[in-house]
């Protein structure tokens, strides 16, 4: 997947206003059952909110989200306070539920 451009993130933060957290990050902090959960939600959602439960600190953050997107294979296109927004396109194109305008 090419790296999403700033229009693009703005777009699926938009979509992403309304949704909630489907994920949870607490005290058992990164796993590989975390993991796991995270890209089954992107397999079915495409575009997911996770919060952050222990994690406070914004380097942690920082640090936690880019591992979700290297095991994962996902892109996180913002983060507001404790929250973090990813999205990854669905492999399959008849599955696909989130279509980003001129792309």
């Amino acid at each position: 997947m090419e790296k999403l451009k700033g229009v693009h993130k703005k777009y699926l933060r938009g979509l992403a206003h309304s949704l909630k957290p489907l994920v949870l990050i607490g005290q058992k902090g990164v796993s590989p059952s975390l993991f796991k959960a995270i890209d089954e939600a992107l397999d079915m959602h495409e575009l997911i909110k996770i919060k952050f439960n222990e994690f406070k600190e914004k380097e942690q953050k920082k640090d936690v989200s880019g591992m979700i997107e290297k095991e994962t294979g996902s892109e996180m296109v913002g983060m507001i306070g404790h929250t973090a927004i990813f999205y990854r396109q669905q492999k399959d194109p008849e599955k696909r539920k989130i279509i980003i305008p001129n792309r």
